[in-house]
């Protein structure tokens, strides 16, 4: 049986190995290498589960509560919406531009302190689960919408051949990939935050503190709506929406990497 930091470094590994794989297929060519690149990363999922599954089971609760514990699950997320989308839409060269998103969250919870500590009095809530996972899936969502944009803004720096033609979908078809993960991962930030001000009301007696995760998750909600309002009454699509989705994941990546690491507030220890 596999404890929680062999099969997180296992993870690691294969994750790592997953993205050199899908590298070697998109630029070199090598068509085989997309089928190892998605076996590893449905391997590195594996162990990642059995990680988390073990710390549960260390914790007697869910890894939901520090900043590792949350770091890692959103990594998890990553990859869980990754395999998912990859099998919907069956086409590889996705795994190119989503799996660098995957190793920057996965290696970024590496670098945390995987100590266990009891949860804080304000975190002792049964909202903990439906806000976390909330937000796993929200910013797992968010990340395919980022890759799938990127391979969108370069499709048109690679020559049109027959593998490109056939490994990455056409503009039209990555737009609404993109579209498709933001208004998932839209409902659930949504939720995300509904859930977030509830639970604070219970906590801290205000439903909104102007913390500075609450406000930056709040201006990331913000580009979403703005990037669906504009799609949906403007028609805004094309290079446009494809930029927009990059800021938005980047607004993500600062809401939880760059509040926690520079800024300070109720949610520091998230």
């Amino acid at each position: 049986m596999f404890d929680e930091r062999h099969a997180f470094a296992i993870t690691l590994i294969l994750y790592s190995l997953s993205m050199v794989t899908y590298f070697i297929f998109f630029m070199l060519r090598r068509e085989n290498y997309a089928s190892y690149g998605s076996l590893l990363v449905k391997l590195g999922l594996i162990f990642h589960t059995v990680s988390l599954a073990s710390r549960t089971v260390a914790a007697s609760r869910l890894p939901l509560a520090s900043q590792y514990e949350f770091a890692t699950t959103f990594a998890w997320g990553i990859a869980l919406s990754f395999v998912g989308f990859e099998w919907k839409y069956k086409f590889k060269a996705m795994g190119t531009f989503v799996t660098p998103l995957l190793l920057v969250v996965a290696f970024y919870a590496a670098m945390q302190n995987r100590d266990i500590r009891p949860l804080m009095p304000a975190l002792q809530s049964n909202w903990i689960v439906l806000h976390v996972s909330t937000a796993v899936f929200s910013y797992g969502a968010f990340a395919i919408a980022c890759g799938v944009s990127i391979m969108y803004l370069v499709r048109d720096k690679f020559k049109a051949d027959a593998f490109i033609n056939k490994y990455m979908p056409n503009f039209e078809m990555l737009d609404i990939i993109s579209y498709r993960a933001i208004a998932l991962g839209f409902i659930m930030l949504t939720v995300v935050i509904i859930s977030g001000a509830i639970w604070a009301e219970q906590a801290w007696g205000r439903y909104w503190q102007w913390d500075p995760k609450e406000t930056w998750s709040f201006i990331t909600w913000i580009i979403y709506s703005i990037y669906l309002h504009v799609r949906l009454n403007k028609g805004w699509k094309n290079k446009k929406a494809a930029w927009f989705a990059v800021l938005g994941f980047m607004a993500v990546l600062f809401t939880y990497i760059g509040v926690n690491t520079i800024l300070v507030g109720y949610h520091s220890y998230a």
